[in-house]
């Protein structure tokens, strides 16, 4: 018979078990099943980072687009007429090579062990690291979902959201207005096309003014770089003075005026997301940037644990854009 201790051992070792197979997610998932993981989704962001620093961003927001649809099940990286990526706010989404690249490389290492959903939530790490960001510590466990459709990802923020609408979408994943500025701070890197702001600079008042909202002086660097009837896929950075740099000069912007997304320049006029942004924004004399690097990742964990399918649900993709 074996003795008492091991008994309670046994138990107890089988309760934690329990709570993180409940949880779902842990941190070094892979550390037995596929040690070099992480590592290998490492090196291939850098070696696309190192040839075109904006896919940093291409990475992160697919992310942030996979998590809020379906939840962060790698939904948005199948490839189909009716599936997710070809939904309207999902076709200037980039960096899917990426994500194939390392899924190629993981299947020689360690065949049908590492999902496509936990490839991106660690390749959006390492592009906010490699920005010159935070770094954190990914809970990995994800499975890649079986669902994909166009159609619900019509809940996605949109940049001509008013504040009350991006509260209600962000609320419904179960994040808070703290989460939603905090987020958002990650157009400090990448760019946007025309089209998605130009409406702001011509006739965009009833008695055909521009947005009141922004700074005059950027106003006319805008209205230079998208003319009226000029190429609405031309690209724009979203941080005018750091866009490759994953700092807080974002929040300055927004406070500035220098808000280039209607949905940012928003922040500032609400009571609540105002105060979060002039956290972030510090003052000359106060510490820059601190904050904002301690929040982003905390704020990336909540995020990417929306709806997540663990253990025995969805399944580990071969290829990152089909189902098995």
């Amino acid at each position: 018979m074996e003795p008492k201790w091991l008994v309670v051992l046994v138990v107890i070792l089988g309760l934690n078990w329990l709570a993180e197979t409940q949880e779902g997610l842990k941190t070094g998932f892979y550390s037995s099943s596929c040690p070099k993981a992480e590592a290998i989704v490492r090196s291939t962001v850098e070696s696309h980072f190192n040839k075109d620093p904006t896919i940093a961003a291409g990475v992160l927001r697919l992310h942030f687009h996979d998590c809020f649809v379906q939840g962060c099940d790698g939904s948005v990286l199948i490839t189909g007429a009716s599936a997710e990526r070809n939904a309207l706010p999902n076709l200037g989404l980039r960096g899917f090579d990426v994500i194939d690249d390392a899924k190629t490389q993981l299947e020689a290492s360690c065949p049908g062990v590492v999902s496509c959903a936990d490839i991106l939530a660690l390749a959006a790490r390492d592009a906010v690291d490699l920005s010159d960001g935070p770094s954190w510590s990914v809970p990995t466990g994800r499975r890649d979902g079986r669902i994909s459709s166009s159609s619900e990802a019509s809940n996605l923020p949109s940049p001509a959201d008013s504040i009350a609408v991006q509260r209600q979408k962000f609320a419904a994943k179960g994040l808070d207005n703290h989460d939603l500025v905090t987020l958002v701070g990650a157009h400090t890197i990448g760019q946007t096309g025309c089209l998605f702001f130009r409406y702001r600079l011509y006739n965009f008042t009833p008695t055909g003014n521009a947005d009141p909202t922004i700074n005059q002086a950027f106003l006319a660097q805008l209205q230079a770089l998208c003319p009226k009837d000029g190429d609405g896929s031309k690209r724009v950075a979203l941080d005018k003075d750091s866009q490759t740099k994953f700092d807080v000069s974002f929040f300055k912007n927004v406070r500035a005026g220098n808000g280039v997304l209607e949905s940012d320049q928003r922040l500032l006029g609400d009571g609540e997301t105002q105060r979060i942004v002039q956290n972030y924004a510090g003052s000359v004399r106060g510490l820059l940037g601190v904050r904002f690097d301690f929040e982003f990742p905390k704020a990336m964990i909540k995020m990417s644990s929306i709806e997540v399918k663990t253990g025995a649900q969805g399944e580990i993709r071969k290829i990152c854009s089909k189902f098995n």
